[in-house]
């Protein structure tokens, strides 16, 4: 009898599985169908949305390497200079690949000079790399001051459109105006959504070398400071 009423269950199940599935590919049709609607308005904020992606995606990626810890880093460049193994410790920076790195072999190339030379060096290198890590960040804020206006110029150029052939009809169809504002609307709602996104993107990067910028100036001024105690 339980074997029974399982198979007589198994049936409805299904049918209840496929019918859900046909709903969500149902309304992501409609979806997409919706989008399409929105008009030529849509390929330029399509753009924007890749472009924003494809450069917080590379954006963060350098970042994300350029901010990894580097205490070993200066632990070993500290004592290979207290141990006057200058050669050992260039090798060290440019194994590092990294922002700090060659801030530390700029100083270390200038060894010998006066300490406002090395701090002149080295903050040379260190606005350079700063300005590495911020390449491209800019356009992320671009995108997020255009992305919403583009998508209300979209929606004026469709209410401009709806009165237009209400004025060439002669008749005011309120199911047309409705209609036409609801599809005209959907440039604006995706022009806000993207511009949103890019804003709070371009802040997590800015954010991410903030950092960067702190840890660099601290070793900096630890490597100025290690450079000086040989004279204290």
């Amino acid at each position: 009898m339980f074997l029974l009423q399982i198979d007589t269950l198994s049936p409805i199940t299904d049918t209840a599985t496929s019918t859900v599935q046909t709903m969500q590919t149902g309304e992501e049709l409609r979806f997409i169908e919706l989008l399409f609607k929105g008009g030529w308005v849509m390929v330029p904020l399509a753009l924007l949305a890749f472009m924003g992606l494809v450069i917080f995606v590379e954006r963060y990626l350098t970042i994300r390497k350029a901010s990894r810890n580097e205490m070993n880093l200066m632990m070993q460049v500290k004592q290979s200079v207290k141990s006057a193994k200058l050669d050992t410790a260039l090798v060290i920076c440019r194994n590092s690949n990294t922002p700090l790195g060659r801030m530390l072999e700029k100083g270390l190339l200038r060894i010998g000079r006066p300490i406002k030379d090395i701090e002149g060096a080295i903050e040379n290198v260190g606005k350079l790399e700063v300005s590495k890590l911020e390449k491209n960040i800019s356009i992320l804020g671009i995108i997020a001051g255009i992305a919403p206006m583009l998508g209300f110029v979209g929606t004026i150029i469709g209410v401009i459109t709806i009165f237009h052939e209400v004025s060439v009809k002669g008749i005011i169809e309120i199911g047309t105006i409705s209609g036409g504002l609801y599809v005209k609307m959907i440039t604006s709602a995706t022009g806000l959504i993207i511009g949103i996104i890019a804003y709070v993107l371009y802040h997590i990067l800015n954010i991410m070398v903030d950092r960067i910028i702190l840890k660099m100036e601290t070793d900096a001024i630890e490597f100025i400071d290690l450079l000086e105690e040989p004279g204290k």
